[in-house]
């Protein structure tokens, strides 16, 4: 999974986890074990590689994805 990631660096990826664990983001990098990502307002969220389930292109790149919630500032 981490090779697969680090060759998706740049690009805006779904990530499944399980449960409700959904997350949409750019990928920024993949290091030690965990992903990098970024929304559309620059937040960044980290995810360990380990527990991530499945990984998509996402259908509708405007839509929001639960789980992955920028701040209002």
């Amino acid at each position: 999974m981490q090779d697969l990631l680090s060759g998706m660096v740049g690009q805006r990826v779904d990530l499944f986890c399980g449960g409700a664990s959904s997350l949409r983001g750019e990928v920024v990098k993949v290091e030690g074990g965990v992903l990098h990502l970024k929304d559309e307002n620059e937040t960044k969220c980290y995810v360990a590689i380990e527990k991530i389930i499945a990984v998509w292109e996402p259908r509708n790149p405007d839509e929001h994805r639960a789980g992955f919630v920028a701040t209002l500032k």
